[in-house]
């Protein structure tokens, strides 16, 4: 009995030590992420999000798949805030090939644990600007990049990256390809890969420390990839950020209020305005917003709308659609491709809300113009005809209106003749023959 219980113990510690050394040797999870847009809140939160699932899991690394134009400075502080305080490192690479992550960024690649690039991919320019697309002082100007630049050397100086040409990213807005950042001395980049999964096979066995000057080895060999997306709700923010859709949302939204003061009571084109104008401001607080071309966009409906109201042969219509044209063209103010409305978007835009507005306007006015056709005003011209005859100065009946009236007239009318209303007394007509023939009187 001794002897099997022996044996029935060493065989649990042995099952026991398989467990351990199982659980010991999991394998790694790596969480990836993908920014591909302007870099405003929802991509914050958005980031947040991702690397505090990597933390709870305990995941290997966090793989951020970075390619924008730039964004909000404020943004860009809160997701390198994220990134420095992360549990887990977190990599940020700017891929695939063809792509960039300038201004906004620069300064996120800059400020990860590990800074990786495809090949034909460029980073830099980093040069801060008005948000709302205003000119600023020389002063104010070189207060904003001052500061950026010095936040930009506190990066590269603990992630111990040149230092200088951080400095010149921000200052002079130079951008360095992936060979330039690789072979800068010390490199701005830690290396260049293909793609994610070549990135992870690169990384394996890497020591990397850490903004708080710990090291870390990473262990991503046959790691287990979980792509977090954006929720819903980030998803619709997101895309409701982009140039062409805010400027969509403004034109709706200025229409439905518009529409909405013309005919007040219809509540729906007021709701929805009111909506897509909000979405707008929502929009234009990532944006670099030209307030002049907001104002020239509304002044060009003000326009339209006095078009139809004012004689000016074209001139207010012709200048209403000039100036939607003007104020489309100049909402956006920054040069970069990506934030640009397209001239065939503006262009079937502006005719479209020029042609409903001249519509709408015109079916308003006409129906201020239209003969009434109810009440006293309503029977003037009627046409009907001669129940009885009627002497002049004398009383008779006619039909007109599918009703039977009591009548008079100035001269005498047989029965059966078609009359015309002439005038309106009260409940009595005054009538007139219309020399076209007679009715039936039946």
């Amino acid at each position: 009995m001794r002897a099997w219980s022996v044996l029935i113990a060493a065989g649990l510690a042995l099952l026991a030590g398989a467990s351990s050394r199982a659980q010991g040797q999991q394998t790694p999870q790596v969480i990836t992420a993908v920014i591909d847009g302007i870099i405003h809140p929802v991509a914050a939160e958005y980031v947040a999000q991702v690397i505090a699932k990597a933390d709870a899991e305990n995941a290997a690394i966090v793989v951020i798949t970075l390619r924008t134009p730039g964004g909000l400075v404020d943004s860009t502080r809160d997701i390198n805030n994220a990134i420095i305080h992360a549990k887990t490192p977190v990599a940020v690479f700017v891929g695939p090939s063809g792509n960039r992550a300038a201004s906004a960024g620069f300064l996120i690649t800059i400020a990860a644990d590990i800074a990786a690039m495809a090949p034909a991919t460029h980073i830099g320019a980093a040069h801060p600007v008005a948000g709302n697309g205003e000119k600023i002082d020389e002063t104010m100007a070189k207060k904003m990049a001052s500061d950026v630049a010095a936040y930009a050397r506190t990066l590269a100086t603990h992630r111990k990256r040149n230092v200088t040409l951080v400095e010149q990213a921000v200052l002079e807005s130079r951008s360095f390809t992936e060979e330039e950042a690789l072979s800068a001395s010390p490199p701005l980049i830690d290396l260049v890969a293909n793609d994610v999964p070549d990135l992870l096979r690169k990384l394996d066995g890497r020591t990397i420390t850490r903004f708080d000057g710990q090291t870390q080895t990473l262990h991503t060999a046959a790691a287990t990839t979980v792509s977090v997306d954006m929720t819903w709700q980030q998803r619709v923010l997101s895309a409701i950020a982009h140039p062409q859709i805010a400027y969509l949302l403004l034109t709706l939204g200025t229409l439905g209020l518009t529409i909405e003061l013309w005919s007040p009571g219809a509540i729906l084109p007021g709701i929805a305005g009111g909506i897509c104008l909000l979405l707008a401001f929502f929009a234009f607080q990532v944006l670099p917003v030209s307030y002049a071309g907001i104002l020239l966009i509304m002044f060009g409906l003000v326009l339209l709308i006095l078009e139809v109201k004012v004689t000016s042969y074209g001139l207010l219509g012709v200048g209403g659609v000039v100036s939607l044209l003007l104020g489309s063209m100049m909402l956006i103010d920054s040069p970069l491709p990506e934030l640009q409305i397209g001239l065939r978007l503006i262009v079937p835009v502006t005719l479209a809300i020029a042609s409903i507005l001249v519509f709408l306007v015109t079916l308003a006015v006409n129906a201020q113009r239209a003969a009434p056709v109810s009440g006293a005003s309503g029977m003037l011209d009627e046409v009907g005809y001669a129940l009885t005859a009627i002497d002049p100065g004398g009383l008779g009946s006619v039909r007109a209106h599918g009703e039977i009236w009591t009548a008079t007239a100035d001269n005498r009318i047989e029965a059966g003749t078609a009359v015309r209303v002439t005038a309106v007394d009260g409940l009595r007509l005054r009538v007139a023959p219309t020399g076209v023939g007679t009715g039936s009187p039946a």
